[in-house]
């Protein structure tokens, strides 16, 4: 007997056929979360606007009450002007950018070989080590200021930029981010490479750090920022007008006929540009950094 084959029938559409696409719906959750960012965004914009638009001043006009948001003699540069007469604006911000650029240098080394070992090589006090990384970590910095200054003051590193950087390079909370991610890199990678012959160092410089580069540019990106940031210790460990960086050299321009608070903002916002640049450049990084690391805690 011979068998029939059935064919499915097929639905033929015209050529002028549009398919339907469904709107897709936007949960109410992520609303109010945007309402929320928008809202904490504009907070943060209100005081940096504000200091931009006392800076912008004239020191009478900053001073008069009632507060005016548009100056009634006009926006000026003169707080701008002053500042950067009465002070070494090109030394102190070449001492800023030099140190904190060694700083996260020299962390990003020293938190990177640290925590590779702490990771992959079993080594005896390894656990004892780590604790007393992550113990440290509740340890105030201020605590440690005075042991400091006299370390620096035996070692005859007063007035230096080693005095500057040294004693911020040991970063507890960079040791243990970076340790947390070499321990999800697959270690049959390793394996691999040390079959092949290759020692512990060829593989770090290889093929550990190659597949760490965005945690080393979130790392480096916050040790910056930190180090550009420090007010306290390079106010103790420097005398020398020379040797003051960005923010420490801003707040000796004081003028002797009370506050002027154009000069204070246009101070904040100088000191404060150099950030907003790299935060422009990098807010991919710090972003990233930010939520897979969990850098904002520490």
């Amino acid at each position: 007997m011979a068998t029939t084959l059935t064919t499915p029938a097929r639905t033929i559409r015209p050529a002028s056929y549009v398919p339907v696409r469904r709107k897709k719906r936007i949960a109410p959750s992520r609303i109010i979360a945007t309402i929320i960012v928008a809202i904490l965004a504009v907070t943060w914009m209100v005081p940096f606007a504000w200091a931009a638009i006392t800076a912008l001043k004239s020191e009478t006009e900053a001073a008069a009450t009632p507060i005016t948001i548009v100056p009634e003699s006009g926006f000026t540069f003169e707080a701008f002007a002053k500042v950067l007469q009465q002070g070494n604006i090109p030394q102190w911000t070449w001492n800023s950018l030099f140190t904190s650029a060694a700083i996260t240098l020299v962390t990003i080394v020293i938190s990177a070989l640290a925590a590779y070992a702490l990771s992959r090589i079993d080594f005896k006090g390894r656990k004892v080590l780590m604790i007393v990384i992550v113990v440290s970590l509740i340890v105030p910095p201020p605590v440690l200021i005075i042991p400091l200054f006299y370390q620096m003051v035996a070692f005859n590193m007063i007035d230096t930029y080693w005095g500057v950087i040294l004693p911020q390079v040991i970063a507890p909370a960079m040791v243990f981010v970076l340790k947390k991610f070499f321990d999800q890199i697959p270690r049959e990678l390793e394996d691999a490479a040390l079959v092949d012959g290759a020692g512990r160092i060829r593989i770090f410089l290889q093929i550990v750090l190659p597949l760490s580069r965005p945690i080393l540019a979130a790392v480096a990106i916050f040790v910056f920022i930190g180090a550009w940031n420090n007010f306290l210790w390079p106010f103790i460990v420097t005398n020398d007008s020379s040797m003051l960086t960005l923010p420490v050299g801003l707040q000796t321009i004081k003028s002797a006929y009370g506050i002027q608070y154009a000069q204070n903002m246009a101070s904040a916002l100088l000191a404060a540009l150099p950030l907003i640049v790299v935060f422009l450049f990098f807010q991919r990084q710090i972003i990233k950094g930010i939520s897979t690391t969990g850098l904002a805690g520490t």
